[in-house]
């Protein structure tokens, strides 16, 4: 039989591993406080907060649920995103994406149809006539026409089949520079007419009409660099 003072040896060296036994400790508020902020601040707290795009997710997905009373669950919350977006996509590219690419895709009108022996007395003729019955649309093209006919009879732009409007007042306008920016209006109004089928008034060929008369008292100038299309001075 194993004597009782044997027994205690074997077993002090089992409670020197037990840890020691301390009270429990009741703090204060103040404390408890402090404790806890001491808790939260260490590092894997912060790393388990929520980024900030998942707040405002979680925010985005409060207010659909407030205006679905609830309904909406996380699980199927990006089938309504979805097709919320793609609504505004389509928005945007009727209101905005599509006049852009159709203002890419228009061009310029030609200026004559076919007409290589008619000069521009028998264009202003044409034009004259057509603004005796009203008839704008036409009176603004032919006038336009006796416009470019002149200068090609004066030879201050050469001869050129299947010239546009845009591409006869910028000739012209290296050729009278303090007209280019009446030539560009007048292209303009051309083009609205004949290409995009816009109404003329008496105020658009009267304004095509004053600048055939003010390009046949001028002297060009080729102000500018030259260009294809523009004659040489002889």
């Amino acid at each position: 039989m194993i004597p009782v003072s044997a027994s205690l040896a074997l077993l002090l060296p089992a409670f020197q591993l037990l840890p020691a036994f301390e009270p429990p400790v009741d703090p204060d508020r103040g404390e408890a406080q402090r404790w806890a902020a001491e808790e939260l601040s260490k590092p894997q707290y912060a790393s388990a907060k929520p980024s900030w795009i998942a707040e405002i997710w979680n925010q985005f997905v409060d207010w659909l649920r407030s205006l679905n009373g609830d309904s909406i669950g996380g699980a199927n919350i990006g089938v309504p995103l979805i097709g919320a977006l793609a609504v505004v996509l389509i928005v945007v590219a009727v209101i905005v994406v599509r006049p852009r690419l159709n203002a890419r895709k228009k061009t310029s009108a030609k200026v004559f149809d076919g007409e290589p022996t008619v000069d521009a007395d028998a264009f202003r003729a044409l034009a004259s006539a057509a603004a005796s019955r009203e008839d704008w649309q036409t009176a603004v093209v032919e006038q336009f026409r006796a416009v470019v006919r002149a200068a090609e009879d004066r030879a201050v732009i050469d001869i050129q089949a299947g010239r546009t409007a845009d591409e006869a007042a910028a000739q012209l306008g290296r050729a009278f520079g303090a007209a280019s920016s009446r030539l560009e209006e007048a292209a303009r109004i051309f083009d609205g007419v004949k290409y995009g089928k816009a109404t003329a008034t008496a105020s658009d060929h009267a304004a095509v009409r004053a600048l055939d008369t003010r390009l046949s008292a001028m002297r060009p100038d080729f102000a500018g660099q030259p260009a294809n299309g523009l004659a040489v001075p002889r």
